[in-house]
């Protein structure tokens, strides 16, 4: 019996596979799991992950794409799985060849004409048993990997597939939903919100052992119920809370990565009781706050997670008396993180630790000049480029993304010189780089890859009010939320218009955008209407959750 999980990254299926296959051997039964913890069983199907995932490859076209992913599978079913089914009474799968339907139909636009008779050849017939599609709110999904990531830095480079930005994942996640309604009795739809994972893996243990015994109907699929409109900001925010607060206690991790950068007494009072059980999300939570309590929390949390705690020195809390107190407290003991903390400032203060840093913690140094032009970042840049062994140097792959962060946002003729050295070996890096310039060299850069790489290039639009920048926001219309981060509390009618006509597909993104525009009239209707059309989107009650409390702050200074 074939059993396979599915899902978009961060949906939990790896996590629940696994904890399904080992309740099933004390069960009694004799089980394979094909991609135990998280690792292809077949070492060439591994190898083909590995290809498909490395941001070198940004050339890569959606056919090509396709039949990697459709060979990874396949060397997978013929090596391991197939011979499994012949020796096990179960056999697991963590992804089948849906992965890579779903990719190229939904995620890259191929037609399904061209897309099935490839996956069709490579199945020969075997289809699964069950297909448990763990089903999530892509929100949800990206901050478990991004927590996994913070609490375990990943090894190694990005992955190529998050180039084309979140709203893949949300394409990703319809195709899924839409391959289960063609066949309900193979597909079973699997909720992982506010369920608890112990419960999770009873039903799902409880439906394999019914399918065992021949019992051929798939248990009920486990659903939220279904949600009240919302008609006001303070009433998304009490919503906010109260999910929060059931986070708290099954999810604790989840619940302090949703309070961060968000401000009052009752956000407080749950990083407080946070704080202990979760120590480095809390701290990395403070990032760019400056009130009182967020500087008390860092003090308390500093010995706990220090790298933490020195990563949230970002924004307004870069340059203040207490981040240069908390800088000089850690220096002899956390050598990296407080020179990645310095990314940015050109204080001679900043300077002068730089200097004291270098000999111990040089990548983080010369990493912290982003934005940085002038004589005296370019011979730091260069003094640390002459100790990996000079301009060949930027062909090797971890040097020149050390020599990327170095350059984001500078735009001089040497930068560009390293930005052509360093892009066969990060392509990646080099487009990030790109930050905020407007030359007619990024420009053309930009549109030369966009295509490949959209989340990438429309992250270096921060801020850019010109005509360029908008017909490249523009020319992707509803396919990528990232178009929204780029012009943050933007007035004028282009801003207006692209941010209506984005709205519904992306909620949470267009209230982020409006930054201080939230606080308007015109700003409060469109939260209002979204919140009213959208009740179910929790990441859109946590940006108004947010608009709620600066609505709330711009009335006290209004009174004060």
């Amino acid at each position: 019996m074939l059993i396979v999980f599915e899902g978009i990254d961060g949906s939990g299926k790896t996590t629940l596979s696994n904890r399904v296959a080992r309740e099933l051997r004390r069960a009694g039964l004799r089980v394979r799991h094909v991609r135990e913890d998280g690792k292809l069983a077949s070492p060439v199907s591994e190898g083909l992950r590995r290809f498909t995932r490395n941001p070198l490859h940004l050339a890569l076209t959606p056919m090509a794409e396709l039949l990697l992913y459709s060979a990874r599978e396949t060397q997978l079913l013929e090596e391991v799985t197939r011979p499994a089914l012949a020796e096990y009474e179960v056999v697991i799968a963590d992804r089948f060849l849906y992965t890579a339907e779903v990719l190229a139909r939904w995620g890259r636009g191929l037609p399904e004409h061209e897309v099935r008779p490839i996956l069709d050849a490579c199945s020969r017939g075997l289809q699964p048993d069950r297909v448990f599609l763990i089903d999530v709110d892509p929100a949800i999904a990206r901050a478990r990997r991004r927590i996994s990531k913070l609490l375990t830095p990943p090894q190694g480079t990005p992955s190529r597939k998050g180039l084309a930005g979140v709203g893949l994942q949300s394409r990703l996640r319809a195709g899924y939903r839409a391959l289960a309604a063609e066949s309900p009795r193979r597909w079973c739809l699997i909720e992982n919100s506010d369920v608890p994972l112990d419960a999770l893996v009873a039903l799902l243990v409880q439906e394999v052992l019914r399918l065992k015994n021949g019992e051929s109907s798939a248990s009920p699929p486990v659903r939220s119920r279904p949600v009240a409109p919302i008609r006001s900001l303070t009433e998304a925010r009490v919503r906010f809370l109260a999910r929060l607060d059931g986070w708290m206690k099954q999810e604790p991790q989840l619940a302090a990565w949703f309070l961060a950068g968000l401000e009052g007494p009752d956000i407080a009072e749950r990083r407080r009781l946070l704080a202990g059980p979760c120590p480095e999300l809390i701290a990395h939570g403070l990032s760019g706050l400056t009130d009182a309590e967020a500087w008390s929390l860092r003090g308390q949390l500093e010995e706990a997670a220090p790298v933490q705690v020195l990563g949230s020195l970002k924004d307004l809390a870069a340059d203040t008396p207490e981040a240069w107190e908390l800088r000089e407290r850690w220096e002899t003991r956390k050598h990296e993180a407080v020179a990645d903390s310095l990314d940015g400032l050109d204080s001679e203060r900043a300077w002068k630790m730089r200097e004291r840093l270098y000999f111990s913690a040089a990548e983080h140094v010369v990493s912290s000049l982003a934005r940085l032009g002038g004589e005296r970042a370019w011979e730091e840049r260069w003094r640390w480029l002459s100790d990996m062994g000079g301009e060949p140097a930027l062909g090797l792959e971890r040097v020149a993304r050390i020599a990327c962060r170095a350059i984001r946002g500078v735009d001089d003729a040497q930068a560009w010189d390293w930005r052509e050295r360093a892009f066969e070996a990060a392509p990646d890096a080099v487009l990030r780089t790109l930050q905020g310039l407007d030359s007619e060299r990024a420009w053309e850069m930009r549109e030369r890859h966009v295509a490949r790489a959209p989340r990438a290039v429309l992250g270096t639009l921060d801020g850019l009010d010109v005509p360029r920048a908008w017909a490249l926001r523009e020319s992707f219309g509803v396919q990528c939320e990232e178009a929204l981060d780029s012009f943050v509390g933007m007035e004028g009618a282009t801003a207006w218009k692209l941010r209506t006509a984005l709205a519904d597909t992306w909620p949470a993104a267009t209230v982020k955008n409006l930054g201080p525009l939230a606080t308007t009239s015109r700003g409060q209707a469109l939260i209002e209407r979204l919140l009213e059309n959208h009740p179910q989107d929790f990441a859109l009650l946590r940006q108004a959750a947010r608009a709620a409390s600066d609505t709330t702050q711009e009335r006290r200074d209004a009174s004060a």
